[in-house]
This record gives C-alpha cells, structure tokens and sequence, in this order.
C-alpha cells in the first residue's frame, strides 16, 4: 500500500445559499414571504423599510401642524420625497431594484426632529396662547401614571386599580376542544381516584372523531396501571358528553348511544349489533326476508338510527378555516375589452431598499473589518432584493401564460375550462417544469370567476368521438349535475350515466365513473336511495 496524489475531473451541481433562496421563495405564499422578509430585516441592519406614500404624506402633515410660519413649511416640502422617485414610483409599489442606489429619502425624519425642535424654543409661547393646539401629550399625569416606573419606593396613589384588572390575555378566547370539555366531566364525576386517572390516559389518546385505538393493554403498559382500571375509565368516558367518546369503533360508539338514551331494548339494537353491514349497503328487502319484519319497520328504524352520531368528537374539532388571501388579481379594466390585466395585491409586506447611510459608510474612513462586515451585509441585501424580483416576474409569467390559455374559463365559467399540464406552461415560458410546479403551489388568484388556487386551473383531458379534447373536470360535472337532476326514488346508476355520456361522444367505462363519483365523495346508487 502506497499514498499518492491523483486529480480527476468531474462535475457536480452546487447549489449556492443565493440559489437555495430563490428556489425556497418561489414556493412560499405572501404571508410566508412577509414572515421573511421581517426576519431579514432583524437580522441585516442593511436593510430598511422604504416609507411608503401614505406614510409620508401623514408625517407632512404632522410637521406642517407644528410649524409656524410659511418659510418653515417650505424649508418642509424641499425635503420631503417627490411623488415620483425611484423609491415609490408614483405608485407605492417600488422596484426593489431602483431602490438599491442611496435616495435622500431617509431626510424626512431628520427634518421632523429638527423642526419639532424649533417649534419648542420659538414657538412655546404661542402655543401657550392657543388652546386648541395645546397638545394632548401635556395632559398625561405622568406622577399617576408611571409612578411604580419612576418611584421604586412605597406606593401612594390613593386608587390601585390596575393590578386588579383584567390582562390582554384573558380577553383571548379559543373553543373548547374535545380533551378539556371531557376531562371537565371526569373532574366533576364521583368515582375513584385510580379510575379518574387511567380516564385521563384514555382522554388523551382519543383521535379527532372521539375514537380510541389504543388497546387497553397499551394504554395500561405505559401508564403503569392495571388492564381493569383502563376499561372501567374507558366505560365512563362512553357515556359522557358527547356520548360515544372511547369506543373502538361505530358498533360499540351507537350502542352506547343507545344505552344512554334508554333505548337498548328497542329493534334498532339488535340491527346495529347484528346486522350494520347490511344497513350501511341499503339491503332492506334482503334483511326484511332474513330477519321476518316488513320493510316499513325497518325503515322507522334506519331513521331513528341515522339521529345517531357516529362520530361524537367532530363537533369538538378544532379546526379552524384558513383564510385565503389572493396574491395575483386577473381582471379586465374595461368590459368590451378581450385582454386580462394582471397585477399584483398590495399585500402591505414592507418595501426594501439599501440603506444609504451604509453605502455612505463604505467610502468613509472605518476600519477594515468594519467594511467587511458591510459588505457581506449589503451582498445578502441585494441578494434577496434580487430574490424578490424573480419571485415576482416568474410568477408574472406563468399567470400570464395562464390566462392565455385560459381565457374562456375566465369569461364563461368551469365548464369552458381546458384541459391543461404543467408541461405545456413550462415550456411556453421556457422554464423546468418543477419552477412552474412551485409557483402554483398554494398561490391564490383574484379572477372574475372568484378567488382561485393556480393549480386548479391544470387538468388532464381526454379526447371524445369528434376528435375534441375535453377536460375531465367538464366530465365530473355533468357527472354530478346528473346525480343532483336524478329522482330520489329511483337513483341513477353508473351504467346509466355511461350510456348517458356515450349520447354526447364521451366514451368511459363503467369503473372509470365510479372512480369519479369516489373523487367527488359521491356515494352509490343504492346508498342514495330516499328513504320513503
């Protein structure tokens, strides 16, 4: 064996932290982009929030307020912002990248500070005079009001009503989830310690519907606790509010309904217990011949057991909605014309630029450890500027090649959507298919069709006799409009729908609208049909 020194050439893919960043800011949505872009701006001391418009118009005012006398005010408008700099473009959404070079932006709150400061010498008597603009921050009783602030020693305000009041945080409010509002009834119930206990283990492993699936003996190897004391607690827990909580499955959850509510000697008993799979498919003449009771009984049944909840611990649930917010609005300025206009929402994320005070500091005498750490900073600013920018053009591009494609799902409704792939906006706009599958990605558009996620507008279509290409979402809709147009009593079945589509050119299989009927959790013909 011998060391010796070899080169060979090879080529790897590196991915740089610029590129990472770019790559993770196409899939995030607004929201996710805000979040990050107020944690860069904790972090890098490059960068700065660019004031917008409004803002600089309500810091005009409240220094015009203060300011006595004409020259003052103009000494005001000569600094303030032009409504068309780089840095807001007339518009209040900036370029991020015009906004790299130093502005004289950053002059306004020096010139407030000043001014407030000439108003205090020269102006006080005046304002001494003039009632109604005394200003309302000398009325503040700053010995009450910030006396435990200013005075470590004993209290003596006469009124000590503060710490008696209620906190911010006990005006929050949350709904009460399913865990609390069943221990809240075990607390309250007379039984022994061990079993309220070993009811708490069972609480806490119950899924969202109220169902246990962990076995007692589980349950009893961690927790240290015997098999007994498991099932008396999971006993209990059944036949709290909401009932039915703990069972293993919907047998045992509308039995004990049952139970609770005095009915277990009723006929619905002994259905469930003994013949649920028969009831869930509907089989009535088949279980009126089995069982020797006519059909009109057992539909009374089947009503009183469809008040049941199989599912006891859904009306608990925490889920909250999540709140949709369109990040692209698609929309026609004028109604006789045919093109869409594409913009984006001004979601009040801050607008960024380098500071110029920094880049000022580059070109002055610091030291050189100092520059360096500038530098890095400023080369990560720009980087994520840059970022940003890409994010917004290459979302740009793909909604725009969307509503080309799109435009008569846009004017007319669903039922002229086409069918459409990731692959065909990739290659119109010449990007890899994996960025444009990114960039739909848990992105909302504002269309006059409502608010959309992107991804809806892609589907797989398939061609019918006339040789014409349909999507299938067209093809689950007259599926479901036939299911909704259909008689009650006398459901349609999948073979029918089949020989219904076959009329108008659109050939499938039997299985094929099963398969969509599952997809738009529609249930069977049997299972639909109306009980008389």
């Amino acid at each position: 064996m011998s060391l010796k020194l070899t080169t060979s050439l090879s080529q790897r893919l590196v991915l740089t932290p610029q590129l990472r960043q770019r790559i993770e800011m196409l899939q995030m949505t607004s929201l996710e982009l805000t979040d990050l872009i107020q944690q860069q701006l904790l972090e890098n001391p490059v960068l700065e929030e660019v004031p917008s418009q409004e803002e600089v118009q309500e810091l005009a005012e409240k220094v015009l307020d203060h300011l006595s006398g004409a020259d003052t005010a103009n000494t005001f408008e000569e600094h303030a912002p032009d409504a068309g700099s780089p840095a807001t473009n007339g518009s209040g959404d900036p370029d991020v990248l015009s906004s790299l070079p130093a502005s004289s932006d950053g002059d306004v709150e020096g010139g407030d500070a000043v001014a407030a400061g000439e108003h205090d010498e020269g102006g006080s008597e005046e304002g001494a005079t003039d009632e109604s603009q005394r200003d309302a921050f000398e009325e503040i009783d700053f010995g009450r009001e910030f006396q435990e602030y200013l005075d470590p020693g004993y209290k003596t305000q006469e009124i000590e009503y503060k710490e008696d009041a209620p906190t911010f945080e006990q005006f929050l409010t949350r709904p009460q989830s399913l865990a609390e509002h069943l221990e809240w009834q075990l607390s309250m119930s007379s039984i022994d310690d061990d079993v309220r206990e070993a009811g708490i283990c069972v609480i806490g492993n119950l899924n969202a519907d109220g169902r246990l699936n962990a076995t007692n003996e589980e349950i009893a190897q961690v927790e240290k606790i015997p098999e007994e004391v498991v099932e008396r607690a999971r006993q209990e827990v059944m036949r709290l509010d909401p009932v039915g909580c703990g069972a293993r499955d919907v047998k045992e959850c509308l039995l004990v309904q049952l139970e609770v509510l005095g009915e277990s000697d009723r006929l619905a008993t002994k259905l469930i217990s003994e013949h649920l799979a028969d009831l869930q498919q509907h089989k009535l003449p088949h279980l009126s011949k089995q069982i020797g009771i006519d059909v009109e009984t057992l539909l009374e049944e089947l009503q009183f057991i469809r008040t049941l909840d199989p599912y006891p611990g859904r009306r608990y649930s925490s889920d909250e909605p999540i709140l949709i917010s369109p990040e692209i609005y698609i929309e026609k300025l004028d109604e006789n014309d045919e093109d869409y206009v594409i913009y984006f929402a001004d979601d009040g994320s801050p607008r960024l630029r380098v500071s110029p005070q920094y880049q000022q500091m580059l070109s002055q005498g610091v030291s050189n450890e100092t520059k360096s750490f500038i530098r890095e900073k400023m080369r990560s600013a720009v980087d994520l500027l840059r970022n940003i920018e890409h994010r917004r053009q290459t979302i740009y591009k793909v909604v725009e090649s969307i509503v080309q494609r799109q435009k008569e799902f846009l004017d007319h409704g669903v039922q002229y959507i086409k069918p459409m792939m990731l692959k065909d906006i990739a290659e119109d706009i010449g990007m890899h298919l994996s960025t444009v599958s990114r960039v739909v990605n848990r992105k909302y558009a504002h269309t006059p069709q409502g608010v959309i996620e992107l991804r809806r507008f892609f589907t797989e279509g398939m061609l019918n006799e006339e040789g014409e290409e349909i999507s299938t979402r067209i093809i689950k809709l007259k599926i479901k409009k036939l299911i909704e147009e259909e008689d009650s009593h006398n459901p349609i079945t999948d073979d029918q729908v089949v020989k219904i589509l076959a009329k108008d050119g659109i050939k499938l299989s039997r299985r094929t609208v099963a398969k969509y009927r599952d997809q738009m959790q529609i249930p069977g013909s049997r299972e639909r049909r109306a009980v008389v």
